[in-house]
Order: C-alpha cells, then structure tokens, then sequence
C-alpha cells in the first residue's frame, strides 16, 4: 500500500472517530427524542432540521471546496484563508439579518406560524454553522485533525450533556424541589430546547475556532474572490442540488398530505428508523473530510501513482461500507430497539437507506474526475439528474408507498448519478478500478445477506439462532477480504504474528 494511501486512512481514521464516535454519541439522543417527543414532534423536528442542511450549502456557496483547490495552488495561502473566512462571515451576518427581519413571513412559510423563537434559533443556527465551515475547513487543510476532532467532540458533547440536563436533570429536580423547579416544563416545548441547545454548541464551537482567527489576516483580495467565486458557483449548484437530494424527503414528504400532521406524524416515524442506518452515513461523512485534502494533495504527483491510489481508495471504501451494511442487517433485530415502540414500522426502509448512502459515498468517490480536471459544472449536470429523478419518485410515489418511496429514490437516484460519474471519468480522467474485485465483495455480501434471509424466512424466526448465524455471515465476509487483500501469503502471516504473542 502507497504511503499516501496510509495517509488517506490514517486521517480518515481521525475524522473518522471524531465524527463517528461525535455523531455516535448524538444517534443515541435518536433513542432519547424518540421515547420524549411525539412521531408528529419527531418530524417536525427532522423537517426543519433539512431545512438548516439545505441553507447551509447556500451559505458556503462551494468556498470550502474552493478553498482547499486554491489553497493548494496559491502562493499565499494564508490570503486564500483570510479572503473566504471574510467573504463568508459578511454573507452568514447579512442573512441572519435579514432572516430575523422577515421573520414572520418565513415562519408562515415554513408551516410554523407562532414558533416565531423557534424559527429564530434555525436562522442563528444556520449563520454560525455557515461560518464555521471555514474555520474546521483550514484545520483539515493544516493537517490539524487532532484539533478538528477537539472542536466537533467538544460541540456533541456540550450538545448531550445539556440535552440530558433539559430533558432528565431538570425534570428530576422539579419533581424533588418543586419550589425551586416547578415551573420547568418539557411537554410542548421539547422543540424549543432542541434548538437552543444546538444554538448554543455553535457558539461554543466558534470560541473554540476562534484561534485559527490568526491566520486570516493576510488582508482581502477581490481579484482572487472572484475567482474562487467562478470555480465554486457549479460547487454551489452541485451542492444545493445534491443536499436538497439527500432533503428532499424531509422537505417533501410532510407537504405530500392533505393532513400535514399526518405527514408529519409519518415522517417522524421514517426518520427514526433512517438514523438506523445513519452508521453508514457516519463512515461515508468520515471518508470525505479526508478525501477531498487527499485528493489535490495527490494531484500534484500526477501520472499513475495518482491514480493508482485513487483506485485502490476506492475499492477499500466499498470493503469497508459493505461490512458495515452486512454487519447493520445482521444485527437490527436488536437494533430496532433503538427506537421507542411507535416508530418500528418503518423498518424497512432501513437496507434501502444504506444502499443509498453507499452509492452516494461511490458517486462522491468518482467526484474527483471533474474537480481535477475543472469541469465542475458536470457535477452540477449530474446533481440536477439525480434530484429530478428523486423528486419524481417521492411525489408520484409518496400517495400509493408512504415513506417507502423516500428509501427508493434514494436508491433509484444515487445508482443512476453514479453510473453516468463513471462513464463520463472514463472519458475525461480514466481510472483503472479493480472492477472484478469489487463486484466479487458486492456478490458475496449479497449471497450472505441472502443466506441469512433464508434462514430467517424459511427455518427458524428465533432471534438466538439467527443472531448467532448471522454474526458467522459478517465472520465470513471479512475471512474473504482478508485472505485476498492480505498480501504474501493472506492470513498466514498475520495468524502466525498473533500467535506469537
């Protein structure tokens, strides 16, 4: 293995454990809120939520892509840092501004008419976010993940501790010292401390960022904006139109529904059973902090050194994602407690969820073709197909499957993205992938995951032996990987290392 692949791995196993065991942490308040809030509460919740994802990407208007692609290039690149650091935090201050301005008209739009604090909160939730992504953005590009992993570990951990306070220690105390804590009340109002507490952990994070402040005072350079601007404006479009196809059903869905409390109430229902599969997700978010320093750094090798790491990348990514399906599948008949009693109907989506974010991390993956290679307006081609398609199979599906369709499209959509990524690589940037090698490990987590349905369907249902079969099937499909990636002798080596010891 390349050394610059190892670097790959290392720092995507910092990210990585920041944002898995970060996000981690915050997927077990899924079996908190989902056990205090309502289904109705718990989709409101997960509505405006897609709504903070789809205007933060607004808000960065493809500056953190831009920003390490002119970083890598530009002499001085502590006056690319100061430049965007600027440019960012005068657009985040303007739309706060603005959004508090027009605040009733916004809340009457978003559904929410008397949460006028609520939608308040979104909108300093949003700016401060938007601001941040600068700041974690030069800590990725410095090689600081140690410090990156300080900063996000310290907001989910302030964000838990005051969830836990709000909605368990406060409660308690107002029981015991009714004269001190008897005005605390949760029921109704469990949104509203959701959203402070986030509003809260992004001020915190800033104070924690504020120390990379100092590397932004190299000035502002109009000249190297505008073209920052030009290359992140199909970023932008890409990314607005890619989140929004990762949204669309939180957006969507509620709206779909003569009844909105129904959609609401359903929605909530689906979105608990997502965070499920959210393990997925985490490793996929992980991969990506630290592909896109990887990959421009590479960049600079060229010829097929480059390439050959971005191959060899890619093949471990799908290793490591089709184990994690293989292993969330085996396990979720105990997963699905996760989730309070009134949300486990929409289990099925579950697999369908993880397909999704599968291929997602694959097309994200084949991405590097048009960044390397400036055509990043292919980026925003495809994000435009693939949120059609999505969007067309939520709305004409949503009346006759409900939630179901939400966990198609994602599929449907993603696949259709990733293949054309491909062809067009092949065209403009031609990578060799160890397409054989990869379609045995898909083939073999599939006959595994066949296997264990079989069992399931047609033997037995009794969880203390299809548990256990199950846990054999993950087994075997890492005793397969290991004996073929192993190199000099597959698992030989490694057994007879392990029993020296």
């Amino acid at each position: 293995m390349a050394n610059p692949l190892k670097s790959l791995i290392k720092d995507t196993a910092v990210y990585g454990l920041s944002s898995v065991v970060g996000r981690f942490l915050n997927w077990l308040l899924t079996a908190l809120y989902s056990r205090v809030l309502f289904t109705g509460e718990f989709g409101v919740m997960t509505n405006l939520y897609a709504v903070i994802a789809l205007l933060l990407i607004v808000l960065t208007y493809g500056m953190e892509t831009s920003f390490f692609r002119f970083s890598s290039t530009h002499e001085r690149p502590s006056l690319v840092y100061s430049t965007v650091l600027r440019a960012i935090g005068a657009t985040s201050a303007l739309f706060l501004i603005l959004g508090l301005i027009f605040l009733s008209p916004i809340t009457a739009y978003l559904g929410r008419e008397g949460d006028e604090g609520l939608v308040a909160m979104l909108l300093g939730i949003v700016a401060l976010d938007a601001f941040a992504t600068i700041p974690l953005g030069y800590l990725r590009y410095a090689q600081r993940p140690w410090w990156f992993m300080g900063v996000r570990m310290g907001f989910i951990l302030l964000t838990i501790l005051l969830t836990l306070l709000a909605f368990y220690g406060l409660p308690w105390l107002a029981e015991g010292f009714p004269s001190l804590f008897g005005g605390w009340e949760i029921s109704g109002h469990g949104l509203y401390y959701i959203m402070g507490i986030n509003l809260i952990g992004n001020i915190v994070q800033i104070l924690m960022l504020s120390p990379t402040f100092k590397h932004a005072c190299d000035g502002f350079d109009w000249g190297l904006l505008r073209r920052m601007l030009s290359y992140g404006w199909p970023i932008l479009l890409l990314g607005l139109v890619g989140s929004f196809n990762n949204q669309a059903d939180k957006l969507l869905f509620p709206r779909l529904f003569d009844d909105r409390a129904l959609g609401e109430s359903e929605l909530g229902i689906y979105s608990a059973c997502y965070k499920i599969a959210v393990i997925m997700i985490l490793f996929t978010q992980a991969f990506r902090y630290a592909y896109d320093p990887f990959v421009f750094a590479r960049s600079k090798e060229g010829g097929e050194s480059a390439k050959s790491a971005y191959a060899v990348s890619m093949k471990y990514y799908i290793i490591f994602t089709l184990f994690i399906f293989l292993g969330v599948m085996s396990t979720l008949e105990l997963l699905q407690y996760f989730v309070g009693p009134d949300f486990r109907g929409g289990l099925a989506v579950v697999p369908w969820v993880m397909a999704g974010q599968l291929l997602f991390g694959i097309y994200f993956n084949l991405s590097l073709w048009y960044k390397l290679t400036d055509r990043t307006y292919w980026g925003a081609i495809l994000s435009v197909v693939g949120c059609i398609l999505t969007v067309l199979i939520i709305v004409l599906g949503t009346p006759h499957y409900s939630y179901m369709a939400c966990a198609w499209a994602s599929v449907v959509s993603n696949g259709l993205i990733t293949l054309l990524s491909y062809f067009l690589a092949q065209r403009y940037y031609p990578i060799r992938y160890e397409l054989g090698r990869i379609g045995l490990y898909v083939g073999l987590a599939l006959g595994l995951l066949l296997a264990e349905w079989l069992l399931a369907e047609y033997v037995t249902d009794y969880v203390w032996v299809t548990l256990p079969f199950n846990l054999l099937m993950c087994l075997v499909y890492l005793l397969v990987v290991l004996k073929l990636e192993l190199p000099s002798g597959g698992l030989k080596p490694l057994l007879a290392r392990f029993n020296k010891r």
